[in-house]
C-alpha cells in the first residue's frame, strides 16, 4: 500500500479531503532528522504512478533539457515536465498542486509553500554510468518570482538499485567533517529535506551499475515569499569531501566575489565577455 493514496478516478490527480492531513504524523520525525531536517518515504506514491514515471520516462533532451558533463556534477541531464507525454505532465501538475503542498507542509510544518511553475532545476533527472553529484547546498533564490527556496522532494525511480551501485543520497554535516545518512535510490522512495546554505547532501559515488543503468528521479523545489533582498542570492555551492578529489567551483566562487565588490554595471560587461568567450 503506498503512502499517498490512489485516486481511482485519475491516477495522476490528488484528492485534497484525502490528504489533507497527511504527513501529520511524519513532522516530528522530519525536524528530527540528522544532520539537518529530512525524512525518507518508502512506497511513496501509487504504484501504477511509478511504473508510468519509469515506462514513459524520456528517451532524449528536450528543448529544456540541461546537462552537466564537469568536475562536480558528471553525465547528469533533466528533463523538462512541459515536454513530456500528458499523463505525464497531468503528474507533475499536481505534484504542484494544493493538494500535494498540504503534504509537505504537514510534514516540514512550513506554511504557505508556494510550487515552481517553471520547474527551474526540477522534473526528472538523469545520471549516466560513471556520473556523480558532488556534495553542494542548493542555490536559494528563485529570481524569476522572487522566491525564497525552502523544500527539496526527491522521489527514486530506480528498481532494485543497491548501494554499491553507487548514486546513493548522502547527507553531511554542515562543516563537512562527516557524512551523517547514506540512502539508496530505489524506485518509489521519496526524500523530502529543508534546503539551506547549509544543508550538504549529493550522490558523489559514481553510478556504477552491473548493467549500465542510470540513476533517474523525480526532482521537486518548494518555496516561500521570504526572500531578503538584502541576502545574497547564491547558485548551487560544491564543497569537497575531506581525503578525496572532489573540486571546488572556483568560477562560481570568483563571481560572487566579484559580484559582492564591484559595480552592478561593471558585473553585467564582464558577464556578457565571459559568454563570447564561452561561444568561441
Amino acid at each position: 500500500m503506498s503512502y499517498l493514496p490512489s485516486n481511482p478516478s485519475d491516477p495522476t490527480l490528488f484528492s485534497y479531503d484525502a490528504v489533507k492531513d497527511l504527513g501529520k504524523e511524519l513532522h516530528e520525525a522530519y525536524a528530527a532528522g540528522d544532520p539537518f531536517p529530512h525524512i525518507a518515504i518508502d512506497n511513496f506514491l501509487p504504484n501504477d504512478l511509478i511504473e508510468l514515471c519509469i515506462e514513459k520516462f524520456p528517451k532524449g533532451p528536450d528543448p529544456e533539457s540541461v546537462s552537466f558533463d564537469r568536475d562536480q556534477e558528471r553525465y547528469k541531464t533533466s528533463y523538462h515536465p512541459d515536454y513530456m507525454e500528458p499523463a505525464l505532465r497531468h503528474l507533475f501538475y499536481s505534484l504542484n498542486s494544493r493538494p500535494f503542498i498540504k503534504i509537505v507542509e504537514n510534514i516540514t510544518g512550513i506554511k504557505g509553500l508556494v510550487p515552481d511553475p517553471y520547474f527551474l532545476g526540477g522534473g526528472f533527472h538523469e545520471t549516466r554510468q560513471g556520473g556523480h553529484l558532488d556534495m553542494h547546498a542548493d542555490f536559494n533564490h528563485h529570481k524569476p518570482l522572487d522566491l525564497e527556496r525552502r523544500v527539496n522532494v526527491l522521489i527514486y525511480l530506480n528498481r532494485d538499485w543497491k548501494v554499491e551501485y553507487g548514486g546513493a543520497l548522502e547527507l553531511w554535516k554542515t562543516d563537512m567533517s562527516e557524512q551523517v545518512q547514506e540512502i539508496a535510490p530505489i524506485a518509489n522512495r521519496c526524500v523530502m529535506f529543508t534546503t539551506t546554505g547549509k544543508s550538504m547532501h549529493g550522490h558523489p559515488q559514481p553510478i556504477n551499475h552491473p548493467d549500465g543503468e542510470s540513476r533517474r528521479s523525480i526532482a521537486l523545489y518548494y518555496y516561500t515569499p521570504t526572500w531578503d533582498p538584502a541576502k545574497a542570492s547564491k547558485t548551487t555551492q560544491f564543497f569537497a569531501r575531506p581525503g578525496t578529489h572532489d573540486r571546488y567551483d572556483w568560477q562560481v566562487r570568483s563571481n560572487e566575489i566579484l559580484g559582492d565588490f564591484l559595480p552592478p554595471i561593471l558585473n553585467r560587461q564582464i558577464a556578457k565577455v565571459r559568454r563570447r568567450l564561452r561561444a568561441h
